[in-house]
C-alpha cells in the first residue's frame, strides 16, 4: 500500500470523542473498516484511528477537552499511565529498535527473513506486540525509506500497530537526518548542506532555517525525533568518523550553530538530539569499530567539547545522545561514556542540569561492546542514567537482561519509571498523544516543495569556499574555456541524491552554458583510467578534478599531477574534507564543498561559472602536508571574486 495513508482494511479498537463524555469505545476490538465506506465514514476513520489507544486517550483527556498538539499533559496523568504498565511494557518503552521493511505489516519477503534472523519476528507490528518498544529508528539499508508516501504510511502503520495493543502508546519514530553526508531520507525530500558546510557559511539564520525545513519534512513523514545536530567540535583532522559532520573546530561558533539548528527543528515540532556527549571531535578511532580515548584534561574538555552541549541545553533541546568513548579525565574507570554514571548522571544531569531524554548511540557499535558483553551493556547504561537504549545487536538478549536486572534487584522499577516518564513527556510535548498520524496531504504540501528546494540552493551557495585562485582562473569563462572535462572521484551517493558527483557537476555546468563532459575515475584511479583522463584533457579547454579525501600517496593525487602536466588549467573541487587542499600544491584553483550531495555540487557549479560568488570561509584550519604543525589555510580563510 505504498503511497496510501491507510490499508484497504484496517484492524483496530474503534473509539470516538465527544467533548462532554471524552473518549469512549464504541465497537469491539478487531472491527474492520474497509476503504469503500461512504465519504462520511472516510472522513471520520482517521479520528478513530488516532484514538485507537482508548485507555491512553482517556487518561490524557482533561475534562473531555482536546489538547492543542504539543502541549504536554501534567506529570500526574503521565505517572498514571506508567502505574498501569506491566514490567514488561516498561522495559520495552526504554528501547529504540530497527526493523526491516517498507511496511509495518506487509514487508517484502527478504525483509521478513531479515527480521526473523535478527529479532525473531516478521514485521514491525509483531516487534511492537512482542517487545512493546517505545521507539523505532529508520534506516535506508533496512528499506524503511523508499519514498515520502511510503515512509508516511510506514509511520502510520507503526502507530496503528502500537496503539491497538492493550495500554498501547504512541511510538517515537526517529532517524539520522543530519544532511550532508549522513541522511536516511533522500530525494524527492529536500536535502540540505551538511554541518561543516553550514559552518563555512557561518549563518545562524541558515542553521535555523535548515532545522525548520528538515523538521517540517520529517514531521510530515511521521518522524518526530532526529538524531541531529552533531555537537562535536572537530579539532582532529584525522578524525575518521566525525569530520565534515561537525560544524567546525571553533567551540563558540559550533555552539551558536548547534543552538540555532536545535531551535529550527523544535519549532517545527521535531525533537532534536545533539550528539555525541561528552564530545567525539578529537578521536583517531571510529567508535563503530573500536573504543576511542579522549585525552583532554577536564579544563580542555570545558573549553573545547562542552560549549556546544551547554548551548543545546540552554536552547531547550529535547534529547542528547551519548558517545561510546573513554574520557579518563571525566571518569577514570575505563568505561565508555555511555556506561559512565560520573559522566551521564554526574556531569550531564547534575552539573549541566539536563533533565531531558538521554539516548545511547547504537549499542551495536564496537565502542560500547569492547569491555562488557551485550547482556550487560543495556543494564549498565540504565545504571549510568540514560533513558533510551538504541539499536542493540540482540534485542531479545538486551530486553531480557533489563527485565532480569529489575527482578534480581540490580535495577529498581522506580529507576525505569524515571526514564519512562522522560520519554512520555517528550512524546506528549511532540503531540503524539493527540495525533500520532500523518496524511498524504501533509506529505504533498511539505516534503520537497519548491520553496524548500530553493532555500536549500540559497543556503548551499553561501557555503562553497574558494581556497586558492591563482591568476584569477576562476570564475571560468564560457568564451575562453567553453569545453570542460569533469573527472575524478565518484563516491557513492551519501543520501539518496541522483549522483554521481562528476555527472551532476558536468550537467550543471552544461546548463550554465559550457560544454562539459564527465569521466569518472573513482577514488583510486587505475593507470588506464588516468591515461584516459589525460587523453580527454587534451580535447578540453579546462579540467575540473573532483577529489575525495586525498592523501600524500593516493592515486587521486597522481591523477591531478598528470592533468597539470597537460598544460590545461586545472580546478580541484574537494567534495568532502577541505584538508585535501594541503596536498594540492601546484593546482591553480581549489574549492571546498564539504559534501558531494547534489545541492552542494550544483552550488559549486554556479560558483565555478561565476553565477554566484564564493562566500564560504573555512570553519577548520588546513595544516601543511609537509608540516602538520604549520597552518596552510587558517580558520576564516576564504577568497572572493574581484569585481
Amino acid at each position: 500500500m505504498t503511497g496510501e495513508n491507510f490499508p484497504d482494511t484496517a484492524v483496530f479498537s474503534e473509539v470516538s470523542f465527544t467533548p462532554s463524555r471524552g473518549l469512549q469505545r464504541i465497537t469491539p476490538e478487531g472491527a474492520h473498516v474497509p476503504r469503500s465506506r461512504t465519504s462520511r465514514t472516510a472522513q471520520t476513520s482517521r479520528r478513530t484511528l488516532l484514538a485507537a489507544g482508548a485507555g491512553v486517550g482517556a487518561a490524557l483527556a482533561a475534562g473531555g477537552t482536546a489538547r492543542a498538539a504539543g502541549r504536554a499533559p501534567d506529570d500526574r496523568r503521565l505517572r498514571a499511565l506508567v502505574s498501569r504498565m506491566t514490567l514488561q511494557e516498561k522495559v520495552g518503552q526504554l528501547f529504540v529498535m530497527r526493523v526491516y521493511g517498507h511496511s509495518a505489516t506487509d514487508p517484502d519477503p527478504a525483509d521478513v527473513d531479515a527480521n526473523l534472523r535478527e529479532t525473531g519476528v516478521r514485521t514491525a507490528a509483531e516487534l511492537l506486540a512482542r517487545y512493546r518498544v517505545g521507539g523505532i529508528i529508520y534506516f535506508t539499508w533496512a528499506h524503511n525509506t523508499r519514498d515520502p508516501h511510503q515512509i508516511a504510511e510506514l509511520s502510520n502503520g507503526i502507530q496503528r500497530a502500537s496503539l491497538s495493543l492493550p495500554r498501547g502508546l504512541p511510538v517515537l519514530v526517529s532517524t539520522d537526518q543530519e544532511h550532508g553526508i549522513v541522511a536516511r531520507v533522500g530525494a524527492p525530500a529536500t536535502l540540505l548542506p551538511g554541518a561543516m558546510a553550514i559552518g563555512a557559511g557561518g549563518s545562524r539564520s541558515d542553521a535555523r532555517e535548515l532545522g525548520r525545513i528538515a523538521g517540517a519534512e520529517l514531521r510530515a513523514l511521521g518522524i518526530r525525533q532526529d538524531y541531529a545536530p552533531v555537537a562535536d567540535v572537530n579539532v582532529n583532522p584525522a578524525n575518521p568518523v566525525i569530520g565534515v559532520r561537525s560544524f567546525g573546530s571553533e567551540p563558540r561558533s559550533v555552539a551558536e550553530l548547534v543552538a540555532a539548528e536545535v531551535t529550527g527543528y523544535q519549532r517545527a515540532g521535531v525533537a532534536a538530539c545533539a550528539k555525541h556527549f561528552p564530545g567525539h571531535g578529537d578521536t583517531a578511532t571510529d567508535s563503530h569499530t573500536g573504543l576511542p580515548v579522549i585525552t583532554h584534561s577536564r579544563a580542555e574538555w570545558e573549553e573545547l567539547d562542552a560549549p556546544p552541549f551547554r548551548a543545546a541545553i540552554e536552547a531547550g533541546i529535547d534529547s542528547l545522545m551519548t558517545a561510546h568513548l573513554m574520557v579518563p579525565a571525566l571518569d577514570g574507570s575505563g568505561d565508555p561514556a555511555t556506561l559512565s554514571r560520573p559522566i551521564v548522571t554526574g556531569i550531564l544531569r547534575e552539573e549541566l542540569g539536563y533533565d531531558g531524554v538521554v539516548v545511547t548511540d547504537s549499542l551495536a557499535m564496537e565502542g560500547v561492546r569492547t569491555k562488557y558483553g551485550d547482556e550487560r551493556v543495556p543494564v549498565l547504561a540504565l545504571k549510568a542514567g540514560v533513558d533510551q537504549l538504541l539499536n542493540p545487536p540482540d534485542l531479545d538478549l538486551a530486553w531480557n537482561a533489563v527485565l532480569s536486572a529489575v527482578r534480581d534487584g540490580e535495577l529498581t522499577e522506580s529507576r525505569l519509571d524515571e526514564s519512562i516518564l522522560r520519554v512520555l513527556r517528550l512524546k506528549a510535548k511532540l503531540g503524539l498523544f493527540e495525533d500520532a498520524y500523518t496524511t498524504r496531504k501533509d506529505v504533498d504540501r511539505t516534503v520537497g516543495t519548491r520553496g524548500h528546494l530553493a532555500a536549500a540552493d540559497r543556503i548551499a551557495e553561501r557555503t562553497t569556499t574558494l581556497l586558492v585562485n591563482e591568476d584569477r582562473l576562476l570564475p571560468l569563462s564560457r568564451r575562453r574555456t567553453p569545453r570542460l572535462l569533469v573527472v575524478g572521484a565518484d563516491p557513492a551517493s551519501p543520501s539518496g541524491t541522483t549522483g554521481p558527483p562528476t555527472t551532476v557537476l558536468a550537467e550543471a555546468l552544461t546548463e550554465l552554458g559550457f560544454t562539459a563532459t564527465a569521466l569518472s575515475t573513482g577514488t583510486a584511479p587505475s593507470a588506464a583510467l588516468t591515461g584516459q583522463a589525460v587523453a580527454a584533457a587534451g580535447e578540453a579547454d579546462a579540467v575540473v578534478a573532483v577529489t575525495y579525501n586525498v592523501t600524500a600517496g593516493s592515486a587521486q593525487l597522481a591523477l591531478v599531477r598528470r592533468l597539470l602536466e597537460t598544460g590545461r588549467p586545472v580546478v580541484a573541487l574537494a567534495v568532502r574534507d577541505p584538508y585535501d587542499a594541503a596536498h594540492l600544491d601546484g593546482v591553480p584553483a581549489v574549492l571546498a564543498t564539504y559534501s558531494w550531495t547534489d545541492v552542494e555540487v550544483r552550488a559549486a557549479a554556479r560558483v565555478l561559472a561565476g553565477r554566484a560568488g564564493p562566500r564560504g570561509r573555512l570553519p577548520v584550519p588546513v595544516a601543511r602536508a609537509d608540516d602538520p604543525t604549520a597552518v596552510l589555510h587558517p580558520v576564516g580563510h576564504g577568497l572572493r571574486y574581484r569585481a
